[in-house]
């Protein structure tokens, strides 16, 4: 899959993942391959990014995420890794 993370000022995050957990405003849930479409308004907390290399962490203000044919944006006021 591929993931965008985005601010006003910059793109903070861009590349291949095997699986992403957001705080979403009804629960956290998490996003895996072929995942079917949805877009979901998120809360405060952490976004966790699983790769074939690495886990990692970036906090969010809240903000948006869409997924659309393994293809994922999340767009946030502020984000920082």
């Amino acid at each position: 899959m591929k993931l965008e993370i985005l601010t006003p000022d910059k793109k903070i995050f861009e590349g291949d993942i095997e699986a992403i957990k957001v705080p979403g405003s009804e629960g956290s849930f998490e996003a895996l391959n072929n995942h079917a479409p949805i877009i979901s308004t998120l809360e405060k907390g952490k976004i966790r990014i699983r790769t074939t290399e690495e886990t990692k962490f970036i906090e969010i203000d809240g903000g948006v995420m869409e997924v659309n044919k393994n293809k994922i944006i999340v767009l946030s006021e502020t984000a920082k890794e």
